[in-house]
């Protein structure tokens, strides 16, 4: 038998969303899609630091994490791009980056801004203490990092760990030819890589030290989509590589895939591979970016599955901007209602859930967005999660709850409440 909870009067009452039906459940997977079974839920530094989070701040996100989300569920800890870089800017890309590598052609943390990487003498720890640290809280760590070898540690030639090779050797014959692959257009900090052997071998060397630090989660950019070349930007032979890389660790790594929108014509391919993919450019507090999602969640529908899973982006709320490259810092310019919404459907289609704002700037509302447990049920444990009908702006969705009942759920996008 189904039943309507109200476990919140804003979910009664939010002229956008009809009703949602709730009951509990769990969900299966095997091989890689056992690392992420359900939809992942966490938080990322992206939406309020942009490319310059420090690590006071991610401990602080951590934190709060631990004492007032954990239990809902919440647990990765994101760090986003450019932790490397040792000059960054606030709310651009710093045009002259100091990178910080290892002598194998590695990305480290830069010390000034991740203090607890620095063991002395110029000894870089890399993430494990602040992995430590997270995983101390009973939460769990991940990472960002852009496709392809970091430009210096191609131009230094450096010996690929493990192995044989230098960095130069990844790229000589397409060096030569004048072929090289420039990596993304909005930020040039690595070369992309064909498959062969030797870039292999770097991808390997790459994740074994992710392993060394404990990550539990890679978030891999200019994958899916190059705003510059958007029908010719599926690199389908670095997905391949990392997918092997992160295997042959034995360390189970949620593997994310950016930035959307993902291809639908390499969809079985995306899903065969990641665990998550995004399906949206950077989604941000704007209306008319949450309902493109609508289209876009529903086109995604027969791709959704245990352990892979159409990612509709981060959660735009909270305090945001603080750093960030879109905006000054602000409060979610989404409505209280436009909130509600977003949320629902990020729910109800069983996206990934990285919230994008400074938690510890959490206000009542935002943190009643967050701790609903019914709510987070129908993320986690509905399944065949599927668009009924749209009508212009009236739309529905529906899901069966583990236990036989279904969960509804109704959307008036327009503007009137009629």
């Amino acid at each position: 038998m189904t039943r309507l909870l109200e476990p919140r009067s804003w979910w009664r009452h939010a002229p956008m969303l009809a009703a949602l039906w709730i009951q509990t459940g769990c969900a299966s997977a095997q091989d890689f899609t056992d690392f992420a079974p359900t939809p992942p839920m966490g938080w990322n530094s992206w939406d309020c630091y942009g490319s310059s989070v420090n690590e006071a701040e991610v401990r602080a996100n951590a934190d709060y994490m631990a004492a007032n989300l954990a239990e809902f569920g919440w647990e990765y800890i994101v760090v986003d791009i450019r932790w490397y870089v040792a000059n960054p800017n606030d709310h651009s890309y710093t045009g002259n980056p100091i990178y910080v590598l290892d002598g194998n052609g590695r990305i480290l943390p830069a010390p000034n801004r991740f203090p607890s990487a620095d063991g002395g003498n110029g000894v870089n720890l890399g993430f494990k203490p602040l992995a430590d640290y997270v995983h101390g809280l009973g939460l769990k760590f991940g990472v960002h990092m852009m496709r392809g070898i970091n430009q210096k540690a191609w131009t230094d030639d450096l010996p690929i760990a493990d192995s044989p090779y230098t960095t130069r050797d990844i790229l000589r014959n397409r060096w030569d030819n004048g072929q090289i692959d420039n990596g993304a257009t909005w930020l040039h900090d690595s070369y992309g890589m064909e498959q062969t052997p030797e870039a292999q071998a770097y991808y390997d060397s790459l994740f074994d030290l992710y392993a060394e630090w404990g990550v539990d989660y890679v978030k891999v950019d200019d994958m899916l989509r190059d705003f510059a070349h958007p029908n010719d930007s599926y690199y389908a032979d670095e997905i391949e590589m990392i997918r092997q890389a992160i295997d042959q660790t034995g360390r189970p790594m949620v593997l994310s895939l950016s930035p959307g929108d993902a291809p639908l014509v390499h969809a079985a391919h995306t899903q065969a591979h990641a665990n998550m993919w995004r399906i949206t450019d950077d989604l941000w507090d704007n209306w008319g970016h949450i309902y493109t999602m609508f289209q876009r969640a529903d086109e995604w529908t027969p791709y959704r599955a245990s352990g892979t899973w159409p990612d509709n982006d981060m959660l735009p709320l909270g305090r945001i901007g603080i750093r960030a490259h879109n905006g000054g810092d602000r409060m979610s310019n989404l409505t209280p209602n436009e909130q509600q919404t977003l949320m629902s459907l990020w729910h109800i289609s069983r996206s990934p859930l990285m919230f994008g704002g400074d938690l510890p700037s959490n206000d009542g509302f935002t943190l009643s967005l967050l701790n609903n447990p019914e709510l987070i049920a129908v993320n986690q444990h509905s399944s065949n999660n599927r668009q009924l009908f749209r009508t212009s702006d009236l739309v529905a969705w529906a899901a069966d709850a583990p236990n036989g009942g279904t969960y509804v759920a109704v959307f008036n996008l327009n503007d009137t409440s009629d």
